[in-house]
């Protein structure tokens, strides 16, 4: 059996560029996009096969481009975009052999995982791909009494009879096929386990070692084990398939995400812009760049990624709504992407006034409150050489001795407004005794 120390740098190792990149983008897209309700739509509304096959011959994503959400991505400083292929609907959105119910035999008529890979992959942006592992359109999942299926309560299915091992080879035969038609994939992202649907259920173990013999490199999310069981990723000694990051959702951890023994665990906090999944016609107040960036550099200060999502509406598109956010996200990140990217929890705890990163020498103050005319830097005093604007490399006036405070350092802040109202950054360039 492999020793615990190896198998957490043997990890280490593999989430490397990972925990480099900070910035994702998921893509939630499926049939739900036509009822325009959300991901779980079929689910809230306890909608029956036949009530929800229309929206299957009525999908017609005219005028998705995957080349222009690739340079809309691009342009938003995005590093890495994960991309469901199958949500839990069932519906594939790649031509597998395993199942009709898939966008080749839609209106649509195209394998659109194989635009997304492509298109992305040539803005060099890693690419991740999710798979439910729950399918509320194949006979052999489990119906009446599921927790989540949308036909769990109908009478109709209290003596149906599943082949559930059969549904769990069709799983793996399409994990399968993701992992081997599309070239190199840097991330599977499996969702999601719950009561008695987890782990060994799914053959977690065999899955696993599956993907890996495929894609040596991938990196797995924690999601094939439930909430609350052993064996998960933060555990000293996780189980073979626990996976390699945390993957808390709509929240961000209050500090660094660490196991059981201590060690840094690799992380990143998943996000809606506005409040679904899935496209939502009338959910259109998303949240702004302010809050896009602060969340980002919030989980960087927390050796943890960002992943924000973009649900696509059904003629193909991303909501217009949302372009603004992402345009004015990258703009910030092209003067100040050098304070998040390759950057992590500093040395130095939380100021009062905004966060810090660091990487190596460099320790960045992320400024959200400008104060009074001195900026303080508690217990920096001897600790840095010279202070300058991250945004245009402007020197600041760094104060080194006050004699009421004897331990801090200071910046004159010679604007009178912060030169970015977003976040202003300023670079610190620390003493060879303070680097990381």
């Amino acid at each position: 059996m492999q020793n615990t120390d190896d198998s957490y740098q043997i990890r280490s190792e593999r989430t490397r560029w990972f925990m480099e990149s900070r910035f994702g983008m998921f893509i939630h897209w499926g049939l739900y996009s036509v009822p325009g309700r959300g991901e779980w739509v079929r689910n809230r509304e306890n909608i029956p096969d036949e009530d929800y096959s229309p929206y299957f011959k009525e999908f017609d994503p005219v005028r998705y481009d995957p080349r222009e959400w690739a340079r809309t991505a691009k342009a938003a400083g995005i590093k890495y975009a994960v991309m469901t292929a199958k949500h839990h609907e069932g519906f594939c959105l790649f031509d597998s052999q395993y199942t009709d119910y898939k966008s080749t035999n839609t209106k649509a008529g195209k394998d659109l995982i194989a635009g997304f890979v492509e298109a992305f992959r040539a803005e060099g942006i890693r690419i991740g791909l999710y798979y439910s592992l729950i399918d509320w359109n194949h006979p052999d999942y489990p119906h009446y009494g599921d927790k989540t299926h949308p036909e769990r309560e109908m009478e109709k299915n209290r003596d149906r009879k599943h082949d559930f091992p059969r549904y769990v080879e069709y799983l793996h035969n399409q994990v399968r096929e993701l992992l081997t038609n599309y070239g190199k994939i840097d991330i599977m992202w499996f969702d999601f386990s719950y009561d008695v649907m987890t782990g060994e259920k799914w053959e977690a173990d065999r899955l696993v070692k599956t993907a890996r013999s495929l894609q040596p490199d991938i990196i797995i999310d924690d999601r094939l084990i439930a909430n609350g069981l052993p064996g998960r990723v933060l555990e000293a000694e996780p189980l073979p398939y626990a996976g390699d990051f945390f993957s808390p959702e709509q929240i961000i951890p209050s500090e660094a995400v660490t196991d059981r023994l201590g060690r840094a665990v690799p992380w990143e906090s998943c996000v809606t812009l506005n409040n679904h999944w899935g496209y939502g016609s009338k959910d259109l107040r998303y949240t702004g760049a302010e809050n896009i960036v602060k969340m980002l550099v919030n989980t960087t200060s927390k050796n943890g990624n960002l992943l924000i999502n973009i649900g696509p509406n059904a003629k193909g598109e991303f909501p217009e709504e949302v372009l603004p956010s992402l345009e004015k996200t990258g703009k910030w990140l092209k003067k100040n992407g050098e304070s998040v990217f390759g950057c992590g929890k500093a040395d130095f705890p939380k100021p009062e006034w905004g966060r810090y990163t660091q990487r190596g020498n460099k320790l960045y103050a992320h400024v959200y409150e400008r104060g009074p005319a001195q900026l303080r830097f508690d217990g920096l005093m001897g600790k840095v050489k010279n202070a300058r604007l991250l945004r245009d490399g402007s020197e600041l006036d760094l104060v080194k001795w006050r004699v009421d405070y004897p331990d801090d350092a200071f910046v004159d802040l010679v604007f009178t407004d912060l030169p970015d109202e977003t976040d202003t950054v300023i670079e610190f360039e620390l003493t060879k005794g303070e680097q990381q």
